[in-house]
């Protein structure tokens, strides 16, 4: 299986990467423009830190916020997922050929992940600025609880005595809702780390059983939903090949060099960087609905 996984995975990536040169040719944008360098750099701190499993989207949110890197904020969940989509294809490489999971479990949890993807991009695709951006600030908050309870070892609580690498009968279709519906929220920004975890966590499997599942539902979530995104020219090109490549390299580094590194200062770090780009989209969408008014 492990095979037809990594195989499923180069498919999905040279084809979102052939899409991404179609959709960059049809935008005019070019491959290796003034932002490549910066965003090599966007690319290798996110996807390093998304490895060792902080995750990517809250960063690169309050990158793009802080430096006002997206001219059209509609854009930035499919420029979040666009970007990441290939350098998280090879950190499930990593982890599925490392970490044992009842196949049956995998892949019918990472199939309805990919499906709530392709259903949530397309519902995001049709909102306006401020939805995007109030969505989007709704995210982060989540995203920083979530990160602030894993923080404080109350979702490591909930897996500490779980032994199943497997699930089967009503907790088998719980889990299958619950990734469709973590899908949903992938594509409108909500990272799916934290909350599958917890999820799985729940429903009795090892912590360890996590990471495949975690890893491979975002491999393919992300290419399938970037398709929507992609079509609908909701994908903001300047830098991405950059921020693609820096991406795998910063996965490369933290899977294979990395054995010990202390994140929990840095964590708590984007836990408030996390609310404070929250606040900072909120205040931009009130800011429009009163000019608005």
């Amino acid at each position: 299986m492990v095979i037809a996984i990594v195989i499923v995975l180069a498919i999905f990536s040279i084809g979102l990467f052939g899409l991404l040169l179609a959709g960059a040719k049809h935008q005019g944008a070019a491959i290796f423009d003034h932002s490549f360098g910066f965003g090599m750099v966007i690319g290798a701190v996110t996807d390093f830190l998304d490895t060792l499993g902080i995750g990517s989207f809250v960063v690169s949110t309050a990158i793009f916020q802080a430096s006002h890197y997206l001219k059209d904020e509609r854009q930035l969940p499919g420029t979040l997922n666009t970007m990441h989509a290939i350098p998280t294809a090879f950190e499930a490489f990593f982890f599925v050929t490392a970490v044992t999971v009842d196949p049956v479990t995998l892949i019918s949890l990472v199939l309805a992940a990919t499906i709530g993807a392709l259903v949530g991009s397309e519902v995001m695709t049709k909102l306006n600025q401020r939805w995007v951006q109030l969505i989007m600030a709704g995210a982060l908050i989540v995203t920083a609880l979530l990160m602030a309870a894993k923080l404080l070892g109350l979702i490591s609580l909930l897996g500490v005595a779980n032994q199943a690498t497997g699930l089967v009968g009503w907790k088998l279709i719980a889990g299958i809702v619950g990734n469709f519906i973590l899908g949903l929220l992938m594509s409108a920004g909500v990272g799916l780390y934290a909350p599958c975890m917890v999820m799985v966590y729940f429903l009795g499997l090892t912590p360890i059983a996590a990471f495949p599942i975690m890893m491979l539902s975002c491999a393919l979530l992300m290419p399938i939903s970037s398709v929507n995104f992609i079509r609908h020219d909701r994908v903001d090109y300047r830098g991405l090949f950059g921020i693609i490549l820096g991406g795998i390299l910063g996965v490369v580094v933290a899977a294979t060099l990395v054995k010990s590194l202390s994140l929990t200062a840095l964590s708590w770090l984007i836990v408030l960087v996390s609310c404070w780009t929250a606040f900072s989209l909120w205040q931009t969408a009130q800011r429009q609905k009163n000019a608005l008014s």
